[in-house]
């Protein structure tokens, strides 16, 4: 297909269209709220070895990790509290974004054991978030991998 003159009318059209997008592009920008439901709704806490404290209320909620050592591209294990329905979970990078990771859990004698991995990053240290759904209620637990 040969290559059309560009004429006045076109060139008009063009510049109207990119007027019309650029336009659209800066409102939505300036317009985008970040904010999210599920970290409306969703508890938050710090976990560790001897528990997650909510961040809101300071009360210690049934999770903690079993493994002493958090470290990437070794298993890491956590314990959930809780009896009755089996959780679900996926872990994901809070400083660096690197994909969803499932939790495997197997039921135990006091709840839940669920066992994870985590990749390795170029950072010695990295932040993660757990994303726990239990009962219907989402909690999500932060915590620190080192390399």
């Amino acid at each position: 297909m040969a290559a059309q003159k560009l004429t006045k009318g076109r060139l008009a059209q063009i510049i109207i269209l990119m007027v019309v997008l650029i336009t659209a592009f800066v409102w939505r920008t300036i317009t985008y709220d970040q904010t999210s439901r599920e970290k409306e709704t969703a508890l938050t806490c710090q976990l560790s070895t001897v528990g997650c404290l909510d961040e809101n209320s300071n009360e210690k909620l049934g999770i903690s990790f079993v493994s002493e050592a958090l470290k990437s591209d070794m298993p890491i294990i956590i314990q959930i509290d809780n009896n009755h329905v089996k959780p679900t979970a996926v872990v994901e990078g809070v400083s660096m974004y690197m994909g969803s990771v499932p939790v495997i859990f197997t039921k135990n004698g006091t709840g839940w054991q669920g066992e994870f991995m985590v990749p390795a990053c170029m950072h010695d240290k990295m932040e993660w978030v757990i994303k726990i759904n239990k009962d219907g209620k989402t909690t999500n637990a932060l915590f620190t991998v080192e390399k």
